[in-house]
């Protein structure tokens, strides 16, 4: 009875601990156990050549920051070239890479007839390529009622076929030398829907559809990694950059960010994720994180949830009030100063509309 007892307390136990880590999990529990465990990014990918897009800002900025420092050499591209030839000078600052190692490649994935050159000129550069990170893309924050089938066009030739495109471009050159990996940044709402987010949504849904079928083609090819990076809320401009339902409306300010996850976290997990193989990766804080897991294992209750918290996103939205569009009220910047057009949510006329090119 007594051994009985210790067991049963033993396990009690040993859940309870489990739960209270997880309260303060930032990403599954796979990726977790390879932060303490598992092989480090410094290790395995020093003198790799990793190519990333969308290099210009945000996760794709902080993925050359943190692979620079981990003695990678680096293809940065993106269409802002003046942004990728500071963020190269950064990363030459911030590591032993001398010039040679980092090439400033720009690339718009709209452009797809450039994408072979742009291969070609990589490969010249460095002889091969090792990592293709796809983060370059945009985000959304519309209603679907409201949206030009325009923007959904723009959303999908972007996020999707762009980064299709250059993917197959890179593609034989792993399975030629019969290794590499294709790490593509998705989003939570690659995984569920949400609100204000339907062609972006549909956008994410289709590469982990994508991505989760090439990986099965590459059974043969062990050595090939095909992987994709599910974030929740992080610290970026991708809601500045956003489409709203007008292809060339823009939002005016990324808003207040405090409660996102820092940039700098959601990369090193990435980086940790890609040194151990890991094929999917959930990166978020709670309570976020709670919801892949709900999602995945209670999909009845997820849609409860869902249900109720998309309502209210909606009405607040409608109303001028949804602080998860900018972070703050709608109606104002973030000095508290009044912004103009439909409901607070776009900027004047007059301001300049961004392109519907990658970041």
């Amino acid at each position: 009875m007594d051994l009985g007892v210790t067991l049963l307390t033993g396990i009690a136990l040993c859940l309870l601990v489990q739960f209270v880590c997880f309260l303060f999990a930032d990403a599954d529990l796979t990726l977790l156990w390879a932060t303490l465990f598992g092989s480090k990014p410094e290790t395995k990918l020093k003198g790799l050549v990793v190519w990333v897009t969308g290099a210009s800002s945000g996760i794709g900025e902080e993925l050359a920051y943190q692979l620079a420092g981990c003695g990678s050499r680096l293809i940065l591209s993106a269409r802002r070239v003046d942004q990728l030839d500071r963020v190269k000078l950064h990363c030459l600052e911030r590591s032993n890479l001398k010039d040679k190692d980092i090439l400033v490649l720009p690339l718009d994935l709209l452009e797809r007839a450039s994408h072979e050159a742009k291969m070609k000129t990589a490969i010249k550069h460095f002889g091969n390529i090792d990592i293709l990170v796809n983060n370059g893309g945009r985000s959304q924050r519309s209603l679907c009622l409201e949206t030009s089938v325009d923007v959904y066009q723009a959303l999908m030739e972007l996020n999707f076929l762009g980064t299709v495109s250059l993917t197959k471009q890179v593609l034989p050159h792993m399975t030629q030398r019969g290794s590499g990996s294709v790490v593509t940044v998705s989003s939570v709402v690659g995984l569920a829907g949400a609100p204000l987010a339907t062609g972006y949504s549909a956008s994410k849904h289709a590469l982990q559809g994508f991505f989760n079928s090439l990986r099965t083609e590459l059974t043969e090819y062990p050595r090939i990694l095909i992987s994709t990076v599910c974030p929740g809320p992080v610290q970026s401009q991708i809601v500045q950059n956003a489409f709203t339902e007008e292809v060339g409306k823009a939002i005016p300010t990324a808003g207040d960010q405090q409660h996102k996850m820092v940039t700098s976290r959601c990369v090193r997990l990435i980086l940790v994720g890609i040194a151990n193989g890991t094929k999917e990766m959930w990166i978020a804080q709670q309570p976020f994180l709670l919801f892949y897991y709900v999602w995945q294992y209670a999909p009845t209750w997820a849609w409860f949830i869902t249900d109720v918290l998309g309502r209210k996103r909606v009405q607040n939205f409608k109303a001028g009030l949804d602080q998860m569009v900018t972070g703050i009220p709608a109606g104002s910047d973030s000095q508290g100063r009044p912004v103009y057009g439909a409901q607070g949510r776009h900027p004047p006329p007059s301001c300049a509309s961004l392109p519907a090119g990658s970041s």
